[in-house]
């Protein structure tokens, strides 16, 4: 079988096409053959590493992915040979990734697709919706797993509603029931966010991004998804409500500190949460899996430009070319076709 994968961190030229001895599921695993694989920040800066160092054994990259179960291990009984599925953390702690035609992993890794949910669509849930679940769950009046209606009554902030993560906020929380605000830098972006129904929009580079945000939730707003909280913290807790929860999911490039205003979250009782949805706790990170099949099957979580996630693709023996565009800060999804 044909697969990616590099024996060495560094840049994306460590990445190399080859074949491979087909897998086979042991107990309670489960075969995939990968139809299409999705490209996360997470992968290239794994990939990248600290800085050039061998590996003790190749790394397949990319977390997430979509395909068709092909074999089943002794104990199986969620999964058959045949159904669709889309799959998550496939490369976290293991070596096999979905750059590859066949991985096999963990039977709690494969996700049912329903058969009117593209692969696309599969491939690009894994790390940026089941981050976005956290992050809308962190809030302390919120329920552990979403569902229609769930968040009714409560604003939502998404900071940067054009990227993966702000985008599946986006779609989640209007599928939960919450007015969503989502902030951009440009008239392109805006239009990606409202595609994504988002309620309103504001261009974050106007001097006055605190006051339109304001005016469009004079009681604050609940809950801040947020992918730059080292610029905008002062911003999230000028507009956010009492007992809000501003959460905080990505750090801006070569800065890894924030300075919190105090005071203010004091006065308001706000919640500041981190995410790193590798290491949320099973029970919400079940929980989200539940929720975002849930979402997926009500047919709230499309891509496409026409849903506000324009779809970048590549061949297999392009991944490198995959990692770099989603490093270089690409709009949209970078999905690789991999059969």
């Amino acid at each position: 079988m044909k697969a990616v994968s590099y024996s060495a961190t560094g840049d994306s030229d460590v990445l190399t096409i080859g074949e491979r001895p087909e897998p086979h599921p042991g107990r309670g695993e489960v075969r995939v053959r990968i139809h299409v694989s999705g490209v996360n920040p997470t992968d290239w800066k794994a990939r990248r590493g600290g800085g050039p160092a061998e590996l003790p054994r190749p790394q397949v990259p990319n977390q997430d992915g979509a395909g068709v179960v092909d074999e089943v291990g002794d104990g199986v009984t969620a999964s058959r040979a045949g159904d669709r599925v889309w799959v998550w953390d496939a490369a976290y702690q293991r070596p096999d990734g979905t750059a590859q035609e066949l991985v096999v992993l963990p039977e709690n890794l494969v996700v049912a697709l329903p058969d009117d949910v593209s692969f696309d669509e599969g491939a690009s849930f894994g790390i940026p919706a089941l981050t976005a679940h956290r992050a809308l769950t962190a809030y302390e009046h919120a329920p552990a797993q979403l569902s229609p209606g769930s968040l009714e009554g409560r604003t939502v902030l998404v900071a940067g509603g054009a990227g993966a993560v702000g985008h599946a906020a986006i779609q989640l929380a209007v599928w939960a029931g919450a007015t969503v605000i989502a902030t951009v830098s440009s008239h392109e972006k805006a239009e990606l966010a409202r595609a994504a129904g988002a309620h309103h929009v504001v261009n974050y580079t106007d001097p006055d991004t605190a006051e339109a945000i304001g005016a469009l939730a004079p009681r604050g707003v609940d809950i801040v998804v947020e992918v730059n909280v080292i610029a905008n913290a002062a911003l999230d807790v000028k507009v956010a409500g009492r007992n809000a929860t501003i959460a905080s999911y990505a750090d801006a490039p070569g800065a890894g500190e924030v300075t919190i205003p105090v005071r203010p979250s004091m006065s308001k009782n706000l919640r500041w949460q981190f995410v790193l949805t590798y290491t949320v706790d099973p029970e919400n990170k079940e929980a989200a899996v539940r929720a975002v099949a849930a979402a997926a099957a009500d047919g709230a979580l499309r891509v496409g430009e026409e849903h506000g996630l324009p779809i970048t693709r590549f061949p297999l023996d392009q991944t490198a070319a995959a990692h770099d565009a989603v490093e270089d800060g690409i709009v949209g999804k970078v999905l690789i076709d991999v059969s």
